[in-house]
């Protein structure tokens, strides 16, 4: 397969020299200035005109305060991360416009830094990387190589609460796909176990946060006593920043792992479509579901998975995975979550519950055929769920029918639906045995080469193509 082209980012982490460290807080104190200066603008404008700020009049109120004799200080820095602040503030003006987010909020000085420097405003040579205004060039940790040859199209300089400093460079690499693999895994998400392959191996979740939760408890209230604008309450807020960051580290180095030896491992990773935000609503797991972090895990699977020409899929997530035997299909009515163990009243299976639900989070996967090749998909002779008989065709309310979404790394999210039935030949199969799946394009191709079946199980599956 040939190379594809990509736009990754690579983060290190330097130390500043103090002279380096006075600019860049110049430079942050600038752009907080300038970000609060024209948000307040926007927002003077919507209320009192109903008029939304666009860019162009945003870069004049910039011109504006940099003529102004008392910012003269704006023009003692680099011109670049400050038109730059301004674009950022577009795209979220235009976030909360369309519905996607909230209302742009003021910058605070203990809140996490960034300044963004363009190509013009950077050199990066080799390992040597200078800014703008400065003739050192920053000391920089290099975890990792950059390709041979990278200039850089931009250089995000940041500094989160814990007062450490990194750098993002943005720069254009080819990579090569991997080599195709046979293995395929579907992955149940849970919170006891972090996730549960289809293979039955087990992820425990670390639970990084309550490990360091009597500690963070400590801290703030010792935070809480001291008073506004001291520098003993300066350090005690830096104190919990350490704690939060190392906590977000350790999460972030398991996540990268755990993801990476997956994609490495299997050449199609099949998930639930989980609402990560609508399970967050119940109080009594929303700090477990965050800790998890399960989003941000979906997320590394999706990129990495662009990049390495693997697919990832995911399962609706109305699907009864959990209470559905990977047997016989049998499905449970009710399954409540405190029952971790359960055993399928048809054929007597016993089901360990989140290796039960990944198995069938693949099979739904396998019986949606998004390879486009022909599966056979073990189901009983009639189905349980639509309480048919046999010998009575009809339609079975069965959830996995429901449209697989493609995430990206597959098909570009692309879905077409063909018509899959399962039948039961009473003359080549024993009733009660399972029968093959056999899909077609179209329901008048079906009955054109089998005229007379035994329909116990249709449902609309998602093909790709």
């Amino acid at each position: 397969m040939e190379p594809m082209k990509i736009n990754p980012a690579a983060k290190f982490r330097f130390s500043p020299k103090p002279e380096q460290e006075v600019l860049l807080t110049k430079t942050f104190g600038c752009i907080r200035f300038v970000w609060n200066a024209v948000l307040a603008a926007r927002e003077e404008a919507w209320e009192d005109f109903g008029i939304a700020t666009v860019f162009p009049d945003a870069s004049a109120l910039l011109t504006d305060l940099k003529n102004d004799p008392d910012f003269a200080f704006l023009g003692e820095l680099s011109s670049v991360p400050l038109p730059q602040t301004l674009r950022h503030q577009q795209r979220a003006s235009g976030h909360f416009f369309s519905g996607r987010a909230g209302t742009p909020r003021f910058k605070r000085k203990d809140d996490s830094q960034r300044a963004v420097f363009m190509d013009n405003a950077f050199d990066l040579s080799g390992r040597r990387l200078v800014l703008a205004k400065r003739k050192e060039p920053l000391d920089i940790r290099w975890s990792r190589c950059l390709p041979k040859g990278a200039t850089g199209s931009s250089a995000c300089v940041t500094k989160d609460p814990a007062g450490r400093y990194f750098v993002s460079l943005h720069f254009e690499d080819e990579v090569a796909p991997k080599p195709e693999i046979e293995t395929k895994v579907g992955i149940d998400l849970g919170l006891s176990s972090f996730a549960t392959l289809s293979t039955g191996e087990k992820v425990l979740a670390p639970e990084f946060f309550r490990e360091e939760e009597k500690k963070l408890a400590f801290w703030q209230r010792k935070l809480a006593k001291k008073k506004n604008g001291s520098k003993n309450r300066r350090k005690a807020r830096r104190k919990i920043a350490r704690i939060h960051a190392r906590i977000a580290d350790r999460r972030n180095d398991f996540l990268h792992t755990l993801s990476t030896r997956l994609l490495n491992e299997n050449q199609v990773i099949v998930v639930e479509d989980l609402s990560v935000k609508d399970m967050r609503k119940n109080r009594h797991l929303s700090k477990s579901i965050a800790d998890a972090s399960r989003s941000e895990f979906l997320r590394q699977i999706d990129d990495k998975a662009t990049w390495s020409g693997r697919q990832v899929l995911s399962c609706g997530r109305f699907f009864p995975s959990s209470k559905t035997c990977s047997h016989c299909r049998f499905v449970l009515p009710e399954l409540s979550l405190s029952v971790r163990e359960w055993i399928c009243p048809d054929c007597g299976a016993t089901h360990d519950r989140d290796a039960n639900a990944a198995r069938n989070i693949l099979t739904a996967w396998l019986a949606g055929c998004a390879c486009g090749g022909s599966v056979r998909l073990p189901v009983p002779a009639w189905s349980r769920v639509g309480k048919q008989l046999p010998g009575e065709p009809g339609i079975a309310d069965h959830e996995v029918g429901k449209p697989l979404r493609v995430r990206r790394g597959g098909c570009q999210g692309r879905e077409l639906q063909r018509f899959s039935a399962f039948f039961h030949f009473p003359e080549r199969f024993p009733e009660g045995t399972f029968a093959p799946e056999y899909s077609f394009s179209n329901k008048n191709e079906f009955f054109s080469k089998n005229p007379e079946p035994q329909v116990v199980m249709q449902v609309n599956l998602p093909m790709t193509p």
